[in-house]
């Protein structure tokens, strides 16, 4: 009920926030239960334009850095990329949340680079992201809440219904340690080059193990979430 004075608006709780925020992630776009397909798995990642806007910017720092060396120009190309990528979003009236996340996150390791000078400064912030999404996960796990569960209760409205279900909480554990693995990787295979300086290599390194890492662990979650989660009357999953 809403409290005299505030015309009827009520503001979002924590729960509706975040049941909203889960639903336009890359886990909303499939409802658990159905069948992944290509089209939804590339809805997930933000489509043809979210694809663009997620590796054109690092694919433009690794060949501007390998052929000039020229580190304030390397890292302030992709500024001027995610800035044009929002114009174009503003212009043609779609949503600018992706593309303005991303000139937040391009802004702040250009900032750092031109900061400290060390080209490889650039991938700091994504690597401390990644740190600590595999911190965030792996409390979820000790506290018996994982973090793919709690989503995919979200994404069915089925609550917390899952813990009570051996099946289910099994899978939804197994999901949840899986995407542990996919930033332990990343870390395994960024941090050595970070210290190494091998600001190329890392540059590389971070386009393969972004987007289309992403999108393979993506695809693995449906397929297990859907062995537990699959509607009565489509076919039995493999």
């Amino acid at each position: 009920m809403s409290k005299p004075g505030d015309n009827g608006a009520r503001t979002p709780g924590f729960r509706e926030s975040f049941s909203d925020a889960v639903r336009k992630s890359g886990f909303g776009q499939v409802t658990p239960g159905e069948v992944p397909t290509a089209r939804s798995l590339l809805k997930a990642v933000g489509g043809v334009r979210g694809l663009i806007e997620s590796i054109v910017p690092g694919l433009g720092f690794l060949v501007i850095y390998s052929l000039s060396k020229n580190l304030p120009l390397s890292v302030l190309a992709p500024v001027v990329l995610a800035i044009v990528f929002l114009i174009v979003r503003v212009l043609t009236r779609t949503p600018v949340t992706q593309a303005f996340a991303g000139i937040v996150g391009i802004a702040v390791s250009a900032v750092l680079a031109l900061v400290t000078g060390r080209s490889v400064d650039n991938f700091l912030p994504g690597i401390l992201i990644n740190v600590a999404s595999i911190a965030a996960l792996l409390v979820s796990i000790l506290v018996r809440w994982p973090l793919i569960g709690v989503i995919v209760g979200f994404l069915t409205n089925e609550g917390v219904e899952w813990r009570d279900q051996k099946a289910k909480r099994r899978v939804l554990y197994l999901a949840t340690w899986l995407w542990v693995g996919l930033f332990a990787v990343r870390l395994a295979v960024e941090v050595p080059l970070y210290f190494a300086n091998q600001t190329e290599w890392l540059a590389g390194t971070k386009l393969v193990l972004g987007v289309p890492f992403y999108a393979a662990m993506l695809w693995v979650t449906w397929l297990l979430v859907r062995a537990v989660y699959a509607r009565p009357d489509s076919e039995p999953a493999a």
